[in-house]
């Protein structure tokens, strides 16, 4: 066994869209520049994707501790010595442009994902299973949706991407999604809520920023209130659900809220999922697993989710608040210090994400 990167990414490029369909390269995103760009400042850049803008960054090698092979996939193998050279066995790729929703109209959503997929599996392939990547299924088609599943398990996909909030006009507890989370449990993939919105944002950048937080940080924390409360777990006893890059600090509050607001703890009561005889139930017996920043109270977060339930990620190719290239050694650090036990960081590092992803 090794470390397993639960959380890592790939920047989209032109190769991505190389799947595209005769009919569907009208749908084809290209890449736009602002006029009059401000030469004092770094360039900008955004795709363009059924008449709105959506962002395209330039990363800097030297703060993502990356290069353009490597995160945007044009050498795959170069990203396994990199990855060799970090310590790692296996990485989990979510992607970059997709965290947010990118469109309203349902076959740019259908032609964008299906040809992601494709990218993914094709660049992956030779990988010898090192380089494991989740599904995008284009949820505003559910017929759709299942066959892409279909076609990311056989093709070297470790679980599905789903938000947390409306994505295709439904909420995560929706009857609408059931389709989606049967075909889940009869495939032994996991769903992950990453942070990002299935609604999409066409607001200025500005604007964006603003409203971050509430809009990508807090869906995974909505998502995971949603499962409990409405008892969808119970539903699809075979189904683990994942809560990725939201930390985890959040744990505590979303279970105490459950219980202080809802009827999980009280039997006999019209509610639907387990009975929990305590606070750490919610997240056992729902399978529920989050990923976790190596600084926080980490010992006050496994009373309520246990040793078994934490994932680590190191944002491999981004460079925001949550990037963490040296996990696998902080955690080691804080067990020698006794902050965890020493047992909680090959299970946070190797067992869990092995067991959450089906690896």
């Amino acid at each position: 066994m090794g470390v397993i990167d639960a959380d890592t990414h790939v920047d989209e490029t032109e190769d991505t869209w190389e799947w595209l369909t005769e009919a569907e390269d009208l749908y084809r995103p290209t890449t736009g520049y602002p006029p009059n760009p401000d030469p004092t400042r770094r360039p900008t850049r955004y795709w363009m994707i059924d008449g709105h803008r959506q962002p395209r960054q330039y990363r800097d090698d030297q703060r993502t501790g990356t290069t353009a092979p490597t995160r945007e996939l044009h050498d795959p193998q170069a990203r396994l010595r990199h990855m060799d050279e970090l310590g790692t066995e296996i990485q989990v790729l979510y992607p970059s442009l997709f965290l947010v929703g990118i469109t309203e109209t349902s076959a740019v959503d259908v032609a964008l994902k299906r040809s992601y997929n494709r990218w993914l599996a094709d660049r992956c392939q030779n990988t010898g299973g090192r380089l494991r990547w989740i599904c995008l299924p284009p949820l505003t088609d559910i017929k759709t949706a299942v066959e892409e599943i279909r076609f990311a398990k056989a093709n070297g996909a470790c679980g599905i991407l789903k938000k947390g909030d409306r994505e295709a006009g439904h909420w995560v507890n929706d009857e609408y999604f059931f389709p989606i989370y049967e075909e889940c449990q009869r495939l032994d993939l996991p769903v992950c809520f990453h942070i990002g919105s299935g609604t999409p944002d066409f607001t200025s950048a500005q604007q964006f920023v603003s409203g971050r937080f509430i809009k990508i940080g807090l869906p995974p924390v909505h998502a995971f209130h949603s499962l409990v409360q409405f008892g969808i777990p119970a539903k699809f006893p075979g189904v683990r659900w994942g809560f990725v890059e939201a930390g985890s600090s959040w744990v505590p509050f979303a279970v105490y809220d459950l219980i202080r607001r809802t009827s999980v703890f009280k039997p006999g009561e019209n509610r639907e999922g387990y009975t929990y005889n305590s606070p750490a139930d919610i997240v056992r017996l729902n399978k529920l697993y989050i990923t976790c920043q190596v600084d926080e109270d980490l010992s006050y977060i496994l009373r309520y989710t246990g040793e078994d339930h934490l994932l680590c990620g190191s944002d491999y190719g981004h460079s925001d608040g949550s990037q963490e290239t040296a996990f696998v050694r902080m955690l080691r650090k804080r067990a020698e210090l006794g902050d965890i036990p020493e047992s909680a960081v090959g299970r946070i590092t190797e067992a869990n994400p092995r067991t959450f992803y089906g690896l």
